[in-house]
């Protein structure tokens, strides 16, 4: 796995630096889906910090077994049931895709007397029904409705096609990209720095397309069941 991870670094440094984009800016997040303990605790002994799960209830299992300074993402789509064990205990939620999970959200905040919670807006820049996330022509609308003080927008997550096609990959991410400037200029009081997009199979297209964050799991875990 170390060798997989020196590759990774490397080649999100390439990948930054044939766009003329500084490689430290990249945030590298780890997707430990399936993954045991034995093996994050070894890509943390490398230097890891930054671990994504899917599913609410595999996060808690390893969340009480794991190095207490992990800062934990959520990036899989998130029932309303499943909030309240996950509301404080990340420092990300990339998947917010509708008003009534914003809601639950909040109420879940207010009960912690958490002041805010840091949410990425999900965009389904694809159009396959497969996956979560908002339609890009909602999401202005879906920033301006929103009514919930705990919510604090950071930016914008997607996921990217399933072809072998670089550029309709390539197209999905810019869109994204896009969207995010307006974004900026039609609420330039939110900080929409964050475009988690990217994983093992498409992570140096989407840091040449401007993704701030990549998720990368089969690249250093190897492939999952």
């Amino acid at each position: 796995m170390i060798r997989n991870i020196v590759r990774l670094r490397e080649s999100v440094r390439e990948a930054a630096l044939r766009c003329g984009r500084n490689p430290e800016a990249i945030q590298v997040v780890l997707v430990t889906k399936a993954v045991s303990c034995e093996r994050i605790l070894e890509a943390y002994e490398a230097g890891f910090r930054e671990f994504a799960e899917n599913r609410v209830q595999e996060f808690e299992e390893k969340r009480k077994r794991l190095p207490e300074d992990i800062k934990w993402h959520m990036i899989g789509h998130l029932q309303i049931n499943k909030v309240k064990d996950l509301i404080g205990k990340t420092v990300l939620i990339h998947s917010l895709d509708r008003l009534e999970l914003a809601s639950e959200i909040q109420k879940q905040a207010e009960k912690k007397g958490l002041a805010a919670v840091d949410c990425l807006i999900q965009v389904n820049s694809t159009g396959e029904p497969t996956k979560h996330g908002l339609r890009p022509d909602a999401v202005e609308d879906f920033a301006a409705q929103m009514r919930q003080p705990a919510i604090r927008f950071r930016g914008l997550m997607t996921i990217g096609p399933l072809t072998e096609d670089g550029e309709k990959i390539r197209q999905s991410f810019r869109s994204v990209r896009f969207l995010r400037e307006r974004l900026n200029a039609r609420f330039p009081d939110i900080d929409w720095g964050i475009l988690s997009m990217g994983m093992s199979g498409d992570y140096q297209i989407a840091i040449e397309e401007g993704a701030t964050l990549v998720r990368i799991g089969s690249a250093v875990f190897g492939p999952r069941g």
